[in-house]
């Protein structure tokens, strides 16, 4: 059969080392190991900072970079699958499940269940007759690589709507299919490789083993979840809790692949429970505050060198050469997904409350690709015929998807305007964001008497001062509700004896505030804003200490 010439001279990774590994086994490399991650420690860190200051995503910004850096480094920093999907993966799906709210989700599950179920599905066939028909592909070859573009990149789509405003609803939509996504998608991608080595499957078998994969990856992911949710009602140790859930997330992918169903389903499941009833009120918010922010910087990292080595991988004079087919496959996968989120849109207003417009377009125009699609295709068999072809489309596909959508995304859902946060409704949101932060501190402070740490004058008068905090907010918002908003401020004196028992009581405010964002009741930017006073006053107790 006849292959779409596709050149693939600076692509050719599969059976090349990564330095990661290489150096990491080879004593003699080790200072060069250290160099590399320094440099890539400090570009990274320049991004960040450029990315906030120009207000592009932080994953584009480094995947611009690591093309800008790719030829600088000592040595050539290759991207490996089996280190992404054992590794990086758990981390990033645990990191988003722990912060994702289950009583959102069940408002949301039909369809979540549909663009992750059958959506999946359609874009894959819908990108692979596309794929066959104008690249002359195999079917194998063709339903692999649509499977390999029909998933979404949980992390870009997240970035993204941390940096604009829409609807809890829909993040939750759309959170919630990015992160199945990838589960329907692996286990389609292993059918599929199975079909490849064993000539055919029938589909009776095909939806048999589809099923037991996904059944047995939610039963794996249940069992570690609550196990290990009952642990943590046992304990209030945050440092020992940080291991147990790394050891949670990074077994429990290892558990399922080891029992032949899904990995990424049982690390999504595990993370959804331990998330929502693990880290129960019998944590202190203290303890909770370091379980999330440890989770948050590790999937952070992770980000940071995942996209830095898609930069790195990709070389533009190739991409060059074979961007008539690279813009074949985008222009397929796009197709796919169009024709895999409006009509499956309609049955849905049926069973549940109808999607608006706006919204489907928003699930359509965040089809971005990521790490994963590029995973998939390095870990290709290389009995595969044609496996090049499909690495270097996918490449380009996925440089391309986070080039454009990726910068073009935030400021689309933008001009659709969604839901545009207005005066009223940012004035409302800073009164809850006051409101839910002063009860907790007072359900801290209720606790500290308990236990005797606080005695009862000094409970007496700190509580009283969050109650005027209380007070306002309430009577702002009763003002508000009765279109007389009270705009007057009520500021707490701030205490210059017991920083101990005040560091504790801010702890208290951002557990709260965290809780708040992951049901989505406060949208991100007054979240952050009201985080960073809380962070501001922190180091001001530190200061005084």
């Amino acid at each position: 059969m006849a292959q779409p010439v596709v050149s693939t001279a600076s692509w050719q990774v599969a059976d090349a080392a990564p330095v990661i590994g290489t150096l990491a086994d080879n004593a003699r490399d080790l200072p060069e190991f250290v160099t590399i991650l320094i440099i890539l420690l400090l570009v990274a860190t320049g991004v960040a900072l450029l990315s906030r200051r120009f207000r592009v995503p932080y994953v584009t910004g480094l995947v611009i970079a690591g093309l800008a850096i790719a030829e600088l480094l000592p040595q050539r920093v290759n991207l490996e699958s089996s280190l992404i999907l054992n590794l990086f993966l758990p981390i990033l799906l645990f990191e988003a499940a722990i912060n994702t709210d289950v009583s959102r989700l069940r408002s949301t599950v039909r369809p979540i269940s549909l663009l992750a179920g059958p959506g999946v599905v359609l874009s894959s066939g819908i990108t692979a007759a596309m794929l066959k028909l104008g690249l002359n592909l195999d079917w194998v070859q063709a339903l692999l690589l649509g499977t390999i573009l029909a998933i979404t990149d949980t992390v870009s789509v997240i970035a993204v709507f941390k940096e604009v405003s829409a609807p809890a609803q829909l993040s939750t939509i759309v959170e919630g299919e990015s992160l199945f996504n990838d589960g329907v998608a692996l286990v389609l991608f292993s059918l599929l490789l199975q079909i490849h080595q064993q000539g055919s499957v029938t589909v009776a078998d095909g939806l048999v083993q589809l099923a037991v994969v996904l059944v047995g990856g939610v039963l794996v992911g249940v069992a570690l979840g609550y196990l290990s949710a009952e642990l943590f009602r046992q304990t209030d140790d945050p440092l020992t809790s940080m291991l147990a859930t790394a050891a949670v997330a990074l077994g429990a992918y290892q558990l399922g692949e080891l029992l032949q169903v899904s990995g990424v389903v049982a690390v999504v499941v595990a993370g959804l429970i331990i998330g929502n009833a693990g880290f129960s009120r019998r944590f202190s918010p203290s303890s909770r505050v370091t379980l999330y922010s440890f989770w948050e910087y590790a999937g952070f990292g992770v980000n940071t060198f995942i996209f830095l080595l898609i930069g790195m991988e990709v070389d533009l004079a190739t991409l060059w050469r074979n961007l008539p087919a690279v813009l074949l496959a985008i222009a397929a996968y796009q197709l796919g997904r169009m024709l895999s989120v409006y009509p499956l849109m309609v049955p849905l207003g049926w069973l549940d409350r109808t999607i608006p417009l706006k919204w489907q377009h928003v699930l359509f125009l965040g089809n971005i690709k990521g790490s994963l699609s590029m995973a998939l295709a390095i870990s290709l068999p290389v009995t595969l015929p044609g496996r090049s072809t499909l690495i270097a489309l996918v490449y380009g596909a996925v440089l391309l998807s986070l080039l454009v959508q990726g910068l073009s995304l935030p400021w689309l859902v933008k001009q659709l305007k969604v839901a545009p946060l207005s005066k009223s409704r940012h004035r409302v949101e800073e009164l809850q964001a006051q409101l839910i932060t002063a009860k907790a501190a007072q359900d801290e402070l209720e606790e500290l008497l308990k236990t005797g740490v606080l005695p009862k004058s000094v409970y007496e008068e700190m509580r009283s001062r969050y109650q005027v905090q209380v007070a306002h907010a309430e009577r702002a918002l009763r003002d508000i509700y009765n279109q007389r908003i009270d705009s007057r401020a009520v500021r707490a004196n701030e205490l210059p004896r017991l920083n101990a028992i005040r560091r504790q009581l801010l702890l208290a405010e951002k557990d709260a505030l965290n809780e708040a964002r992951r049901k989505r009741i406060i949208s991100e930017a007054i979240v952050r804003s009201r985080l960073q006073i809380i962070d501001a006053q922190l180091l001001q107790l530190d200061d005084e200490d």
